[in-house]
């Protein structure tokens, strides 16, 4: 499959301030010449990252967004189509990560992931998908995670959104095929970002789990994720794991489920004898 370009092309980035979301934000209004809009709700690191696009030659601008809030999502879409007259990308990264058992987790810390982690990709999908059809063209993509195919004890609710987000992408895929309309889903692995210090911890353990939590993880750099998701956009994939080792656990989930299902309940056992309580 020829691989398309995004030289000129005009692009929306959730979670544009940091992690993937700015490094897909500087592949794409730098070596890839696109346009690109940095969505975020910190408006002081969408600044940053956008500043660094223009800075080196590329076309950048910067929209303070909650994603959780439809009418705010919708409304940076319509301005976007009445600045830039099309909208060829919209990439629904925005995310937040919450670890630790679910018999912890309050009511108002599941809704704060599903209202981000679904939600912000339902707004974003819903406003964006209608006005390509319109327009005749465009690409969705949906960042969800290896924990949108495989189980992840506990990240119960974060591997509930990425769950829901893959189903919604790869449903409306076949959906949107006969309308002009690309949809993907990105499922990275562990990758090297801030996600992991912003994360919140519902279950209070010893530090030493958490540290050799990350430490057994080889992460991949948020630059070469964004470089991998965007081969993958461009050849329209469907789903798009990056890492080798996302392929690999995604693999073996589906080959050998109870396996999985073992090795997962084996770290719970290790996660709780070192709760703090």
């Amino acid at each position: 499959m020829n691989r398309v370009s995004f030289k000129d092309r005009v692009s929306i980035v959730t979670g544009g301030a940091s992690g993937i979301g700015r490094a897909l934000c500087l592949e794409l209004g730098g070596r890839e010449a696109a346009a690109v809009i940095v969505a975020d709700i910190n408006i002081h690191g969408a600044e940053e990252t956008a500043s660094a696009i223009v800075n080196n030659g590329g076309t950048a601008r910067v929209a303070q967004l909650d994603v959780s809030i439809a009418a705010d999502v919708g409304k940076l879409i319509d301005e976007t189509i009445v600045e830039c007259g099309r909208l060829d990308y919209m990439f629904n990264n925005a995310g937040v990560a919450m670890w630790g058992e679910a018999r912890d987790m309050s009511p108002e810390q599941w809704r704060r992931v599903f209202d981000i982690n679904l939600w912000g990709v339902v707004h974003g999908t819903i406003s964006a998908y209608r006005v390509m059809i319109r327009q005749g063209h465009g690409h969705i993509v949906n960042t969800a995670s290896l924990a949108g195919l495989v189980p992840a004890p506990m990240e119960t609710a974060y591997a509930a959104t990425k769950h829901a987000v893959v189903g919604l992408s790869t449903s409306l895929r076949a959906e949107a095929a006969g309308l002009g309309v690309n949809v993907s889903v990105v499922c990275p692995g562990p990758i090297r970002t801030d996600i992991f210090n912003a994360t919140t911890y519902v279950t209070r353990f010893k530090e030493e789990v958490k540290d050799s939590d990350l430490a057994s993880r080889k992460m991949m750099s948020a630059t070469e994720c964004a470089q991998a998701i965007l081969r993958g956009v461009a050849r329209n994939r469907g789903i798009i794991t990056v890492t080798a080792y996302a392929h690999w656990v995604w693999l073996l989930y589906r080959l050998h489920p109870s396996l999985v299902y073992y090795l997962f309940c084996r770290r719970i056992m290790q996660c709780r004898a070192a709760r703090c309580e």
